[in-house]
This record gives structure tokens, sequence and C-alpha cells, in this order.
């Protein structure tokens, strides 16, 4: 539930709106989710909401860590589906990569997920969730938690969820709850022109990454089905749209380098000249 949402649900109650951000800096700042802890309630209130609300998180089906400190955790989303989400420490932050969705539909042959298929999206609610239990199994909270950077780049392309993607990232960074920096943020798509230009307006803080890969069409056809609807024109002028929204800020551009499929000199240069113009970091 969004702050507003919340609000009105104390309202519903009786009770003052101001509850919400108390509750949501409890279970977002504090990692706190039984409510008979959030001890600047009242005592009546603490057990009324004990009584009416139940808030669960996902169970954790594995857990894995490498010795470099990774952990990825497969957590289990009902109906025998199950979806990944991963830290990645390092020196001067801690990444928690997330996924959007239970499976893919976009089916690039390079990508593991896009051969398990797609199954449904995920909720808001299952995303924020994905947050929670990597900040409850770490340790810390708030300005103590290890997790620094969230990116939206787990199993499925966000902007085919984009209405739970975008709430999600509105709790992420909104003040009273999660309190993360939007520059910290980063969301990846295979190219979605309008949803990216929307999520930018939106969101211009916020970091997005195209997984472009190439730039001549018909390859780009053969490794990202969905580039049969999509051209690179539409693209190319859905980034400069986004890059005037975000006052100059880079977009990133996600270059997977495919032995004898991308990675010419022909390749390499053609990339080179249609990004000119742009203000773009790219990641080879």
């Amino acid at each position: 539930m969004t702050r507003n949402d919340l609000e009105a649900y104390f309202a519903s109650l009786g009770e003052k709106p101001f509850h919400a951000r108390q509750v949501m800096r409890w279970m977002y700042r504090r990692s706190v989710l039984d409510p008979s802890e959030m001890t600047d309630l009242s005592v009546s209130l603490r057990e009324r909401l004990s009584a009416e609300i139940d808030v669960k998180l996902p169970d954790v089906t594995s857990r894995q860590q490498s010795e470099d400190g990774t952990v990825k955790w497969l957590i289990n989303v009902g109906n025998g589906q199950e979806i990944e989400t991963v830290f990645i420490p390092e020196d001067r932050r801690g990444t928690l990569c997330v996924s959007s969705q239970v499976g893919c539909a976009m089916d690039c042959p390079f990508c593991a997920t896009g051969r398990q298929g797609f199954n449904r999206n995920l909720t808001a609610a299952e995303i924020i969730a994905q947050v929670l239990v990597a900040m409850r199994d770490l340790g810390g909270a708030g300005a103590d938690s290890a997790i620094s950077n969230v990116v939206f780049m787990g199993m499925g392309e966000p902007f085919h969820n984009e209405v739970a993607v975008t709430a999600a990232v509105s709790q992420l960074i909104d003040p009273t709850a999660f309190n993360h920096s939007a520059m910290k943020i980063l969301v990846s798509t295979v190219g979605i022109p309008d949803a990216m230009v929307r999520f930018a307006t939106r969101f211009p803080q916020v970091n997005l990454a195209l997984s472009l890969h190439t730039v001549d069409q018909d390859t780009r056809q053969q490794i990202i089905p969905v580039a049969r609807r999509i051209s690179l024109d539409e693209i190319r002028d859905a980034l400069v749209q986004v890059e005037d929204v975000r006052a100059g800020r880079p977009m990133m551009i996600e270059y997977l380098l495919l032995d004898g499929i991308n990675d010419s000199v022909a390749q390499i240069t053609a990339l080179s000249d249609w990004l000119e113009g742009l203000n773009v970091h790219i990641n080879l």
C-alpha cells in the first residue's frame, strides 16, 4: 500500500492518518513487520492491527552464497512458481538485483530466463518483498542496510509490468518508506519506447539501462525477438526524449558481446556512429 492508501486505511478505522507514516517507518526503515512491536503506536491500536492484518514475506526456497559474498535467494511466489533475487557486494556499494516477472516473454536466446518462458507479472508487493527478504537476511535496516543500490535486472522485462514496477519504485524512493536515493536505482529494459519515456518523465533521477546489443536491425531481431515489432529508429527517438526529460543525465547502454554475431569491428563502429550525439555510458 502506498502512503496515501495506508492513510486512507487508518482513516477508515477512525484513526489519525499520521499512523501510516509510523507503520511505514517500522516496516521499511527498521524491517519490523509485527504490529505488536511498533512501540510508538498505542497499545490498543497495536492490538487492533495485530487482529486485523497479517504481514507476511514469501518463503525462501533456497539460499546460496558464493565466496565473494554474493547471495542468491530463490523465493516462492505461490502456485509452484519461484523467482530469483541476488545481492552483489562491492567495496563501495551493495547492489540488490530484483525480478519483476515470473519468467519472461522476451525469449532472448542468450538469456536463461527467456528460455524458461513467461508465467505472470509480479505485484508491486512481491517486488518490494524481495527487498525486505534481502534486508532482513543480510541484517541492518535504513542507513545501516547493506543494500545501497537496487537494480531491476532480474527475471522479466520491467516495462511489460510497468504499473507494478512504477509503484515499487515509488515505495523505494518515498522518504517515509525505504528512502532510497533515486540515483541508486536502475531499471533495465530491452527497449519499450513509450514506457521508457513515461518512466523517465515520472522518475528523471532514476537510472535507465537499455539492452541494445547491436544496431543492425536484422541481427537485433535474431537476438531480441521483440525487435521484430520495435525498430531501432523508434528506440533512438525514445532515447532522445528520455535525454530531454532527464536534463542531460546519461543513460546506460548494455552491449553483450556475442562471438561471431555482434562483436566485429564493423558492428562496434556502427554502434559508435548510432550513438553519436547521445549522452550515454556504454557497458560492454
